[in-house]
């Protein structure tokens, strides 16, 4: 049993470490190896997927040099591009340290695999104890962090994995093959929506807001310890028989389906679901087989089996993933995706043949659920309080306006760059600050709520618009009291990321109200944004009703084009005019001026930059705006 033990933790603190590293390499595919959008969609594509089956051939590896020196070589490798990815510098270094690292990780997960018949224990601890870290670090990863602490937390996970690696393992039997299956479609559906604490808080904040619109929400991630309880329960405890083996697979479609409906106040639903969902169906998958040592049960073909369902289960996970993500630059439907995957986890668990009734795990069901529980209540409780908006008496006579394209929260070296970009919109002492390429759970770009980290680090509550869906968008974070928030959905006019204009009213006191609108054109392939860019001016002048007006974002067109002259003819003032040209794209050599900031007469403008940085691959707009008189 010790031995069991052992392996177990050793399976889990691996899979926390591969999670570690796929959470550097998915956004570095996007923001390193893909440049500015101007890397075709497909090549990336062919670029994640090659690394996937270049691991199908480590079960022939496991099997020529055995499966215990391939699995410490791997596990050390692992371990070492792990801590190597907190020290690189970004951008190309990081990039290759980090496939390195993936690599590493499948070869590893497969000589595991070899040698591992029961690995559902492993995987469901693994899954759910990164949840649980995830919502503690309020889902900014030990890996970006760099302090003493996160190098501390990352030190002690590796030793311990590095000493359970080089444990002996108990002997396997002939099953497993089709939990191995599951570990890459499960960790694809942990991380878009069952065990995804960025989705439950951003599910959190459309409840907060009640209209369709997202705001900052209180306690967050008040939900986590519920999914990541109910799917470990669900893992770790025996599965019902007969027709009640139905449930765990109906419940993760269920969620999945729920999750593609792309519908915000539906995620914490989708979450619950998807979460004992899957935690069931891998349960079910634990004691599949027959548990016996006949003589048709070669250990050499069985290890073969279960490696070759692990290295092909991954593969099914990096497909989903590109395949869903990659539609929002190649503009085709995905929301069949999830439930596709989902839908092959169901059949593959309820067609397992259950076997005599199974030994019991590793570590008692109760008291693990109860203690990795434990761990995931501590979100809630460390969490910040929710930022309270200014309520200064009276109106001010300025507003200082930022508009920033923060591109995920990635900056140009690749690495997820908090500190910069927060550094680049305090430095400007703003009231209102309007965001584009808001990512709040995307697995693609490592699960993050950038928009709550942001709003926490400036002490500013958002108003969040969706776009792509309810995770991707638009925002406003202001000092001022936010009331009336709107939304509307652009024409898609060919391009495939959706776009949406998000409207509110700040608050100023003594009556006075400002209308702001925060938006990012999307232009289909090789025209200008004329489309939406008269539905935004329409739209804006229309909710201001007379009211000083504010139209800011990433409008991707430049004076002069027929789109930006939308917004003049709706009566608008280009308030950054005095310091034309301000280009503001690409960040390190900025020569497009594609970021604006329009305002209605009364409104006068002074003092408008662009502040170099790289942060981000756009540059920061900033304005002070002079109130009319009343």
């Amino acid at each position: 049993m010790r031995y069991r033990q052992f392996a177990t933790a050793s399976l889990a603190l691996g899979v926390l470490l591969l999670i570690d590293v796929l959470r550097v390499w998915l956004p570095g595919i996007i923001t390193i190896f893909g440049q500015a959008a101007s890397t075709p969609a497909e090549l990336m594509g062919a670029f994640a997927l090659g690394w996937f089956v270049l691991a199908l051939a480590a079960p022939a590896v496991v099997r020529r040099l055995g499966a215990r020196p391939v699995t410490v070589a791997a596990a050390v490798a692992l371990a070492g591009t792990r801590l190597a990815l907190t020290a690189t510098p970004g951008g190309r270094t990081q990039l290759w340290v980090a496939t390195a690292g993936l690599l590493a990780g499948l070869v590893w997960l497969v000589g595991v695999a070899a040698g591992t018949d029961r690995p559902v224990p492993g995987l469901s601890l693994g899954l759910a104890v990164n949840a649980a870290v995830h919502a503690v670090l309020d889902t900014y990863d030990l890996v970006w962090r760099g302090d003493w602490v996160a190098w501390l937390l990352s030190a002690v996970a590796v030793t311990l994995f590095l000493l359970g690696t080089t444990r002996p393992t108990p002997p396997a039997g002939p099953r497993g093959a089709r939990a191995w299956l599951l570990a890459g479609p499960a960790l694809l559906l942990a991380g878009m929506v069952a065990l995804a604490p960025a989705l439950t808080q951003t599910g959190m904040s459309y409840l907060a807001g009640g209209d369709g619109v997202a705001r900052s929400p209180l306690f967050g991630m008040a939900p986590v310890p519920v999914a990541v309880a109910v799917f470990l329960l669900a893992a770790l405890t025996a599965p019902p028989r007969r027709w009640g083996r139905l449930l765990g697979p109906v419940a993760l479609l269920a969620g999945a389906v729920l999750f593609a409906l792309d519908r915000g106040d539906l995620l914490l639903v989708a979450v619950g679901l998807a979460a004992g969902g899957l935690g069931a169906c891998l349960a079910l998958t634990d004691d599949a087989g027959r548990d016996d040592s006949s003589a048709d049960a070669d250990d050499a073909r069985s290890a073969a089996r279960r490696g070759y369902a692990a290295a092909a289960g991954m593969l099914v996970f990096v497909l989903g993933a590109v395949g869903y993500y990659s539609a929002y630059d190649l503009g085709y439907p995905n929301a069949a995706v999830p439930v596709v995957v989902a839908g092959l986890v169901a059949v593959v668990a309820f067609a397992a043949r259950p076997s005599t009734p199974r030994v019991a795990g590793p570590f008692p069901a109760l008291r693990t659920t109860s203690v990795v529980t434990a761990v995931a209540l501590l979100a809630p409780v460390l969490a910040d309080e929710l930022p309270v908006a200014s309520n200064r008496d009276g109106p001010p006579q300025r507003l200082t306006v930022v508009a920033y394209n923060i591109r995920m929260g990635f900056g140009l070296d690749g690495r997820f760059d908090l500190a910069g970009l927060a550094g680049a919109i305090e430095r400007q002492r703003p009231d209102v600050v309007l965001l584009s390429e808001v990512d709040r759970a995307w697995l693609l770009n490592g699960g993050h709520d950038t928009l709550d980290l942001l709003s926490d680090r400036l002490g500013m509550p958002y108003v969040f618009g969706p776009a792509a869906d309810p995770v991707w968008g638009d925002a406003v974070l202001s000092r001022w009291p936010v009331t009336d928030p709107r939304t509307l959905p652009l024409p898609a006019v060919g391009a495939p990321t959706g776009a949406q204009a998000l409207a509110v009213t700040l608050d100023l006191g003594d009556g006075v109200r400002t209308a702001v609108v925060s938006t990012h054109l999307q232009p289909p392939p090789d025209e200008g944004p004329v489309v939406q860019a008269r539905a935004v001016a329409d739209f804006a002048t229309g909710y201001a009703a007379g009211r000083p007006l504010v139209v800011a974002g990433d409008l991707n067109t430049e004076p002069g084009d027929e789109a930006f002259g939308q917004f003049t003819a709706a009566g608008l003032v280009d308030a950054l005019s005095s310091a034309r040209p301000l280009a503001t794209s690409p960040a390190d050599d900025p020569r497009q001026q594609i970021d604006h900031v329009f305002v209605s007469p009364g409104l006068t403008a002074s003092a408008p930059v662009a502040p170099r940085g790289t942060a981000s691959d756009h540059l920061p707009v900033a304005v002070t705006l002079t109130l009319p008189p009343r």
